[in-house]
């Protein structure tokens, strides 16, 4: 897999008639090589690497300039 997933997102014009729909799905297992495999190991990096980094922010930023926000590092719902 390249080093940063580039997908093809469409430009977004004046109209929604001309915006295309991308399958974001279909083009993460495209950015894999057509590996869904593949595809599901580097999301789950990504998602891993995210954690990381939201616990690092999390560590750095004060309440007060966070004005009460909490990280969460689970999706609920």
């Amino acid at each position: 897999m390249p080093e940063q997933l580039a997908l093809p997102i469409a430009a977004v014009e004046c109209s929604p008639e001309a915006t295309k729909e991308v399958d974001l799905v279909e083009s993460v297992i495209q950015a894999c090589g057509g590996d869904p495999r593949a595809a599901v190991r580097e999301l789950l990096a990504d998602a891993d690497f995210l954690r990381g980094e939201l616990y690092t922010a999390s560590c750095l930023l004060s309440r007060g300039i966070g004005r009460g926000w909490k990280p969460r590092y689970e999706r609920v719902g």
